[in-house]
């Protein structure tokens, strides 16, 4: 089914090809989505594609049994299948297909990802509607400008506490 929508959104999409083009792609989108840039790190990424007009995104990688990553931060381990699609929006992807999260013993689908009002939690939601959420540092590869410049103002305060 999710191969059938990436052909039915293939036409006017941007598409990307090659593993070092393609995870830049895909860090570049989530940015501009408003998603932490390492929310999705697929080590074998061959087609990255977005088609803006209907708000559809698509990954493909290499491994075609997915791939496990463990975020170590939050301690969660999630498997993403060889092929990852979402129909996207500033702060939210709905209609996820590939991606599923360890609770427990027990691998739970992951249908939705939001970003909260706030901005510092992002929510995870399974097809039923139950949600987790957790803080959206955990899935930042580069930290945002506001955190890095906070974190470099504590970080002199307390080494200024410490001269003193």
């Amino acid at each position: 089914m999710a191969s059938q929508l990436v052909e039915e959104h293939r036409s006017g999409a941007d598409v990307h090809t090659g593993h070092e083009l393609c995870e830049r792609k895909a860090r570049e989108f989530l940015a501009e989505l408003g998603l932490p840039d390492g929310l999705l790190p697929l080590p074998s990424l061959q087609e990255v594609g977005y088609n803006r007009a209907a708000g559809f995104v698509w990954l493909r990688q290499t491994q075609s049994g997915g791939v496990t990553h463990t975020f170590d931060s939050i301690g969660k381990q999630v498997w993403y299948a060889s092929e990852v699609t979402a129909f996207v929006e500033k702060g939210r992807m709905h209609g996820l297909t590939g991606v599923k999260s360890k609770e427990l013993l027990i691998w739970v689908t992951i249908s939705e990802i939001v970003v909260s009002p706030s901005g510092s939690k992002i929510v995870f939601r399974t097809p039923a509607g139950l949600g987790r959420a957790f803080p959206i540092t955990a899935f930042q590869l580069n930290p945002a400008p506001e955190a890095e410049k906070k974190a470099t103002e504590e970080e002199e305060a307390a080494a200024a506490a410490t001269t003193n």
